[in-house]
C-alpha cells in the first residue's frame, strides 16, 4: 500500500502545474524539471508554433543547452519532441551562451528557439528559456498561451530523427559581435583583461574571440562544474571572492563576468572591486552617447539605476521604462529605435544587434569603450559620479510567503511612507511591485521574484549607508502584513 501511494505521488508530483516566470519556466532538477515535464513543455511549444506560424520564417527551431546536470540530455529530449511535430531542429553541439541560440534563430530564420538553462538559479534548478523568431525572449502572451497548451495534445517524439541536426552556432554569433564593436581598435588595444566565467558556458568565449589580437585574457573559473564552485553563477559581489583575491595580486585593467548563460555582464575593476551592474551600464551609456554618437531612445527596466534618468535628460534622449524581465525591453527594442536596453541584473541589448541582453556583447562593448578613452574604468566612473551624482544602490532577497504577496504589495501601494530618509515621497509606482521614489531621487522597491519563490527589497541612495538605511525601511514593510 505504501509503495503504490509513493507511486502515485510520484506520479502527480512529475505531472505538476507549469508556470512560466520572468523569463522561462525553472524548477528543481528531479522534482519538477523532470524528462516528463520538459516533454509535456516542449509538446506545448510545438503545439504553439504549428497554431501560429510566422511570415518570412521557416518550420524550423533551434535548441541549446547550458553547463548544468543534464543540460544536454533535456535539450536532446525537447529536440526529439519538436522533430516528432514536424520541426527542423539544429541542436547545439556543446554547452552555448543564450545569446548565442537567440542570434542562431533570428539568422536561420527559425519560428523560434529554446535555451535549457536556469541562468542565474541554484545549481539544483534547470529551466526552459523560450525564444521568438525574432531572436528575443518570448512576450507574456506567447508563454501564457503555451502554459495553456500543456497536456493538450499526446506528447509526439522521434528519437535519432533526420530532421535533427548538430551543430556548433557560436561562430556566427562571435562574428556578428565583431561587426557591432569596433573591433579593430579593440584587437590593437593590447588591453590586458580577466574573465570571471563563473563555471559558466561564457567560459573561453573571449579568448575566441580576441585570438590573434594584441590583447591578452585570463580566464577565472572557466571548468565546466555543474555546481558552479558551490556559488550560484550571478554577477554579485558574494560570488567574486576568489577572483578579486586573485586581481588584488595580479592586477589587469579591468575584469568581466558572465552569469551562467552569458546573456548578462557583471565586472570588477582591475584589482578586484566591485563594479555594480548599474555603474557598467552608465558606462556604456556614456559610451555610446558621448563617444559613438548614437541616435534613439534608451529603455530601462524599472530597477535600474536613476543615473540613466539624469544621462538621458542631460543629453536629451527619450527615456523609456518597462517592467522587470528583458522581455520588455525586448518588446520595445522590436520598435528599431532604441539605441540601448538595460536591466539592473546586468541585462544589456544594444542597436543593430538582436533585441536581446548579450554578455558577451556588452563585455566587447566595455573593452570598446576602455580602448577608446585609454583610462581607468574607475576613473570613467568618477567622471560619471562628478556630473552626475552618487548613486549607490543595494538589494536583499528575503523569503516571503507567496500567498501574502499580493495582500503585501496592496499595503505598499495604499500606504506608502511619508519620506525615504530626509526626502519626501513624491511618486508610487504599482505597475510590477511598488516603487516609492523620493523628491531627492532616492527610492525604495519591493518585488517578488518571477523566478524564484522569494521577495526582492530593492534600495538607491546617495550612500551605502543610506541604501542600508532605506532597505530597512522595506523589511519593515513586509512585516505589516
Amino acid at each position: 500500500m505504501n509503495a503504490v501511494l509513493c507511486l502515485r505521488s510520484e506520479y502527480f508530483r512529475t505531472m505538476s502545474q507549469i508556470k512560466f516566470g520572468t523569463d522561462g519556466w525553472r524548477a528543481v532538477i528531479a522534482e519538477d524539471f523532470t524528462f516528463r515535464n520538459v516533454e509535456r513543455v516542449a509538446q506545448a511549444t510545438a503545439d504553439y508554433w504549428n497554431a501560429n506560424p510566422v511570415n518570412g520564417t521557416e518550420k524550423k527551431a533551434v535548441v541549446g543547452y547550458d553547463r548544468r546536470f543534464l543540460s544536454n540530455e533535456f535539450a536532446r529530449r525537447t529536440a526529439e519532441v519538436l522533430a516528432g511535430n514536424g520541426f527542423k531542429v539544429i541542436l547545439t553541439s556543446d554547452p552555448t551562451p543564450t545569446p548565442s541560440v537567440s542570434f542562431a534563430v533570428k539568422a536561420k530564420k527559425a519560428v523560434g528557439g529554446v535555451m535549457i538553462t536556469a541562468s542565474h538559479n541554484p545549481p539544483s534548478f534547470n529551466g526552459f528559456k523560450l525564444k521568438s523568431y525574432y531572436g528575443g525572449s518570448a512576450d507574456s502572451e506567447t508563454c501564457k498561451a503555451i502554459e495553456q497548451l500543456v497536456d493538450k495534445n499526446p506528447i509526439r517524439a522521434v528519437a535519432d530523427a533526420k530532421q535533427i541536426t548538430v551543430e556548433n552556432i557560436r561562430p556566427a554569433h562571435y562574428a556578428a559581435v565583431k561587426r557591432l564593436v569596433d573591433f579593430p581598435l579593440i584587437a590593437k588595444s593590447k588591453l590586458r583583461f580577466a574573465h570571471e566565467a563563473l563555471f559558466g558556458v561564457g567560459a573561453g568565449c573571449f579568448d575566441e574571440l580576441l585570438k590573434g589580437t594584441t590583447c591578452r585574457v585570463t580566464t577565472l573559473s572557466g571548468a565546466h562544474d555543474p555546481n558552479f564552485g558551490g556559488i550560484n553563477p550571478e554577477p554579485l559581489a558574494k560570488n567574486y571572492v576568489k577572483s578579486a583575491a586573485f586581481l588584488k595580486k595580479n592586477p589587469h585593467d579591468i575584469c568581466l563576468v558572465t552569469d551562467g548563460d552569458a546573456d548578462r555582464v557583471g565586472g570588477m575593476d582591475g584589482r578586484g572591486n566591485l563594479l555594480t551592474t548599474h555603474q557598467i551600464i552608465c558606462s556604456l551609456l556614456h559610451h555610446y552617447i558621448v563617444n559613438r554618437q548614437g541616435k534613439g531612445r534608451v529603455v530601462k527596466a524599472l530597477t535600474t539605476t536613476s543615473m540613466v534618468d539624469k544621462m538621458c535628460a542631460e543629453y536629451g534622449f527619450s527615456l523609456t521604462e518597462t517592467g522587470v524581465g528583458f522581455k520588455y525591453v525586448c518588446t520595445e527594442m522590436m520598435k528599431n529605435d532604441v539605441l540601448l536596453g538595460f536591466e539592473e541584473s546586468g541585462g544589456i541589448g544594444f542597436q543593430g544587434h538582436i533585441p536581446e541582453r548579450d554578455g558577451i556583447a556588452a563585455g566587447m562593448m566595455l573593452l570598446e569603450l576602455l580602448a577608446t578613452e585609454k583610462v581607468s574604468i574607475n576613473k570613467i566612473l568618477a567622471n560619471l559620479e562628478k556630473k552626475f551624482g552618487p548613486h549607490h544602490y543595494s538589494r536583499i532577497d528575503t523569503h516571503f510567503p507567496l500567498e501574502k504577496r499580493g495582500a503585501l504589495m496592496e499595503f505598499c501601494k495604499n500606504n506608502p511612507p511619508a519620506k525615504l530618509l530626509r526626502s519626501p515621497v513624491a511618486e508610487v509606482k504599482s505597475y510590477d511591485g511598488v516603487k516609492f521614489i523620493a523628491q531627492d531621487g532616492t527610492w525604495l522597491m519591493l518585488r517578488g521574484s518571477g523566478t524564484e519563490p522569494i521577495l526582492r527589497i530593492y534600495a538607491e541612495a546617495k550612500s551605502d549607508a543610506d541604501a542600508q538605511k532605506i532597505l530597512q525601511l522595506g523589511v519593515k514593510l513586509t512585516q505589516q502584513v
